[in-house]
């Protein structure tokens, strides 16, 4: 794919990740260091809790989708940051095995007023599991550079 600048995105555009499947060691390995609530990190207080067995961080797949969509190149060559997160949910479970892909849907996009090499582009990200149901929303502010010459 050619690189992308903020000129060249228009809301209702939408771009998706390849797939990539969470396993078990990868949740575990994940709380111990950033998440240890019993449902992330222990098997069996997990299968006793509320959500009736191991589950990822919500940490953990909010980091996963931003690799998968940094991996798909979509702002690679233009992101110049970002401000923030809004609308952050973890709408169901992310469990050992299943498979998570990323969309990314431009929303709006305002060019900047003072700053003349960038502009805002306002995404809604929905990861959804291998049978198509969503996990986690969240809408992201990008600060993308614009064409030059």
């Amino acid at each position: 794919m050619q690189a992308l600048y903020f000129d060249d995105f228009e809301p209702g555009q939408t771009f998706e990740s390849k797939g990539v499947t969470l396993s078990e060691s990868q949740i575990l390995d994940f709380a111990l260091l950033y998440d240890p609530q019993p449902f992330h990190l222990d098997k069996e207080a997990a299968a006793e809790g509320p959500f009736n067995g191991l589950i990822a961080s919500g940490f953990q797949t909010l980091a996963l989708a931003f690799r998968m969509f940094y991996q798909a190149d979509v702002i690679n060559a233009c992101s110049m940051g970002s401000p923030g997160l809004d609308e952050l949910r973890w709408v169901r479970p992310v469990r050992p095995g299943d498979t998570l892909k990323v969309t990314g849907t431009v929303r709006e996009k305002r060019p900047s007023k003072s700053k003349p090499d960038r502009g805002t582009l306002i995404m809604d990200y929905a990861v959804k599991n291998q049978l198509g149901e969503v996990v986690m929303t969240f809408t992201a502010i990008h600060i993308l550079a614009r064409k030059t010459g």
